[in-house]
């Protein structure tokens, strides 16, 4: 028990340095925050894939495929690709650009014409899918990912944290 509660004087000790106050959260897990991230990339671009998956394969869900030479069949296989090259962290910052991209013209293409309020238009998963695709984009592949094994130096973000 005494060094339970040694341990927990030091770590919030460290979360106080220098008079700056810092939450116990950020102290907590920001030595984490590079696989938080991973994960969170592996996730969104592994349900991203089965969007894409569902419209071209009709799997999971056993749903009718759309015409591969279409507007939905394009969108798609930018899903699908698209999806996997960010769940892989395969040209990553590219592939989350272009799901962006997409994302924001189904916003404005399918859903937008019935009100312009993501909850009332049932956008809200493009709208997220938009800009969480955009952020990846600006990050980079991050740790457990295709692009930080083939370089050197390890994947750089667009934006240094």
């Amino acid at each position: 028990m005494l060094a339970l509660r040694k341990r927990l004087k030091t770590f919030v000790q460290t979360a106080l340095l220098e008079n700056e106050r810092y939450s116990l959260m950020d102290a907590f897990l920001s030595k984490y925050s590079p696989y938080i991230y991973a994960v969170l990339r592996i996730v969104v671009g592994l349900m991203f894939a089965m969007h894409g998956s569902q419209k071209i394969f009709g799997i999971p869900g056993n749903k009718p495929t759309v015409p591969l030479v279409s507007l939905m069949g394009f969108g798609g296989l930018i899903e699908l690709v698209g999806g996997l090259m960010i769940a892989l962290g395969l040209l990553a910052s590219y592939a989350a650009f272009i799901a962006s991209g997409e994302m924001a013209v189904a916003y404005f293409m399918l859903h937008a014409a019935q009100g312009f309020l993501p909850i009332v238009n049932h956008g809200e998963l493009a709208v997220l899918y938009c800009f969480l695709f955009l952020y990846i984009a600006a990050r980079g592949a991050g740790v457990w990912s295709i692009d930080t094994l083939t370089s050197r130096t390890g994947a750089k973000s667009a934006v240094q944290n």
